[in-house]
């Protein structure tokens, strides 16, 4: 046996050069979260940037364009949240005893039951020993004057602000802010205006030696980012005015308003429904003396986000991402911890970019496995995986998935077979153990007999692993078959131009090729029967109908090497069975008989399903 493969070395440099990428993102958040804002606005109003400039052929012009109405757009979402959260902030007082009869009925029902039993009763008892313990020195200070002089106390107040240090602190509150969002415009405008020549040194300075490449990554992130922040804009707008016209039918106060939080929310993964969803149910359960308009509400946004999520978003995303469930959860947790509540709003689209460069660049190939919803193995791959492990079961699910748009032909062409291909290049390098190759055996006849037909199925289901020890899968199905219904697996006197015998050279791959070309057959209602050239080399057996045979399958998994052997017995084949068509399954290699040998060559079990409907559709019925 091979010896073991030495396990992957720990590179030291992989582990600094992530602390520092780390180190740089935390400390630089004060630089970084403003560019990474700029650039993803500029992604966001590319599309409308491209529109005007098809028309005014300008880009200056099309970008100052295009922030124009995203400045107006802003204001007016502005103006209506100020607007409704004035007058919100004027009808509170009359909402006063509605809030305190809401409080005290819900302390009635949480703390109120809790002071009712045993935890009450405690808490009373240590509360009058407190009282008792302080009583004395309350009745001192009580007694005492309030003064030493006797003087009257007096209450000193602040004098109210001038209008002026009111203007003053306001603009001193919202400069912060009001900061950055100018800093975040002024870099999207330069963006904007440089898209081309940014894109240049990106490419550049992504790998400037291979620019198929590096412009095919740039491209496909930057369409990928494009239609996702549409399709999200267009889904909230969507949220925003089907919530909007429910808490209007409802009856909920400031509707607009809520539906605008909901339609902005939206944006902050996860956490931005339920915010808006909340506030609006506090509002509900402060105008409603009852708890009917809250629930109403909250049905609302439930069923308004569900059909979202669950319906809208699916069909309209798709897989334009490319981001797995579970990654986006992570990269949600991974960004805000980084760059706190900015770090959620973005954790997407930067996640996106991470998959898209695993994509195309070979250093970052383990992002796109880790956080793409691209499956780490191929189909092939995972039957070989779970075929080691004995997972039969889950194999099966995924095949019957699959065999819902897809023929069981073509299973075998492009799982089955090349699973088989890796169990003999591993079997080769003496890879598995002799345990795990019975395993894989017996996994393999449990999925042919789950997913294939032949017509009958085995009165007693044996234990896998003793059975398959000596002998290949193919024969050990096809002796199941001949258990139940005869050496030659059906009746002898049939209707002429209806069997179509598949004819395998003895060895384990044929056998098993042959079995499964049978079962694929059988799937197509013709009657398929697995022999060997033994079983012919005296002629159709006693009893047989003449001319019973249409098509007669030689198959081999070598052809070069076992040709002679076929050559051999084709002059008698011919002799006996001359009205048949002759067709060679050759499954590998390049081989190519001579044009005389066969009547056709396929190289598939597609090709011969297809050859074998076309014969059998002219066959006149019984």
């Amino acid at each position: 046996p091979a010896p073991p493969a030495s396990p992957p070395k720990f590179h030291a440099g992989g582990l600094v050069n992530g602390a520092v990428v780390l180190g740089l993102l935390y400390f630089g958040r004060e630089v970084l979260v403003p560019i990474t804002l700029a650039v993803i606005l500029s992604l966001l109003i590319a599309p409308l940037v491209r529109k005007l400039r098809r028309v005014v052929r300008s880009q200056v012009t099309a970008v100052l364009g295009a922030v124009f109405v995203l400045t107006i757009l802003a204001g007016g979402l502005a103006t209506v949240i100020v607007s409704q959260v004035v007058a919100m902030a004027e009808g509170q007082p009359q909402n006063e005893s509605t809030i305190r009869d809401k409080m005290q009925t819900v302390q009635s029902i949480t703390l109120g039951r809790v002071m009712q039993g045993e935890a009450g009763r405690m808490m009373t008892r240590l509360g009058q020993h407190a009282a008792a313990a302080s009583t004395p020195e309350r009745a001192t200070l009580q007694g005492a004057p309030l003064t030493a002089s006797g003087a009257v106390p007096v209450e000193v107040r602040p004098r109210p602000q001038t209008p002026v240090e009111v203007i003053s602190h306001l603009f001193s509150s919202i400069w912060g802010p009001l900061g950055r969002a100018s800093i975040v415009l002024i870099v999207m405008v330069f963006v904007l205006l440089e898209h081309e020549a940014l894109r240049d040194r990106f490419i550049r300075l992504l790998g400037g030696s291979d620019l198929r490449r590096s412009t095919q990554a740039f491209n496909d992130a930057g369409e990928r980012l494009s239609r996702f922040f549409v399709s999200q804009l267009a889904v909230n707008v969507g949220v925003g005015v089907a919530v909007w016209l429910g808490l209007m039918l409802v009856g909920l106060p400031h509707a607009l308003l809520w539906a605008v939080l909901t339609a902005l929310l939206r944006f902050v993964p996860y956490v931005g429904v339920f915010v808006a969803a909340g506030s609006a149910a506090l509002m509900s359960a402060a105008v409603d003396p009852g708890w009917t308009l809250t629930l109403e509400g909250l049905g609302l946004f439930a069923a308004v986000e569900l059909l979202s999520s669950q319906v809208v978003e699916p069909q309209l995303y798709g897989h334009s991402t490319g981001l797995s469930p579970l990654s986006v959860v992570v990269a949600a947790i991974f960004w805000s911890w980084i760059w706190g509540p900015i770090g959620l709003l973005v954790s997407t689209p930067l996640t996106l970019c991470l998959v898209v460069a695993g994509r195309h660049l070979k250093a970052l190939a383990f992002l796109d496995v880790l956080l793409g919803d691209t499956p780490a193995l191929s189909m092939s791959e995972s039957f070989y995986q779970r075929a080691i492990s004995g997972d039969h079961e889950e194999i099966v699910v995924a095949a019957h998935t699959y065999l819902k748009r897809k023929s069981f032909a073509r299973y075998c062409d492009r799982i089955l077979m090349p699973a088989l291909q890796l169990a003999s290049a591993d079997l080769g390098k003496h890879s598995i153990t002799p345990q795990q190759q019975a395993t894989v055996k017996g996994t393999i006849a449990r999925v042919i007999e789950s997913l294939g037909t032949d017509g009958c199925r085995p009165t007693r289901r044996s234990r896998r692993g003793s059975v398959l020890d000596d002998t290949s899968i193919g024969a050990h199905l096809r002796q199941q078959r001949e258990n139940v219904i005869g050496h030659w697996q059906g009746p002898l006197v049939v209707p002429p131009g209806t069997v179509a015998p598949g004819l395998g050279l003895g060895s384990m791959r044929d056998d098993l090729v042959t079995e499964l070309l049978v079962r694929i057959l059988r799937t197509q209602d013709i009657d398929a029967r697995h022999l060997s050239l033994d079983d012919l080399a005296n002629g159709p057996p006693p009893g047989a109908s003449i001319g019973a045979v249409a098509m007669l399958f030689i198959v081999t998994a070598a052809p070069a090497d076992e040709w002679p052997r076929i050559a051999e017995s084709l002059p008698g084949l011919r002799e006996r069975y001359g009205d048949a068509v002759f067709v060679g399954l050759l499954s590998e290699g390049e081989f190519a008989p001579a044009d005389e040998a066969l009547d056709l060559v396929v190289r598939s079990f597609e090709e011969a399903s297809a050859e074998a409907a076309v014969r059998y559709s002219k066959t006149p019925a019984a």
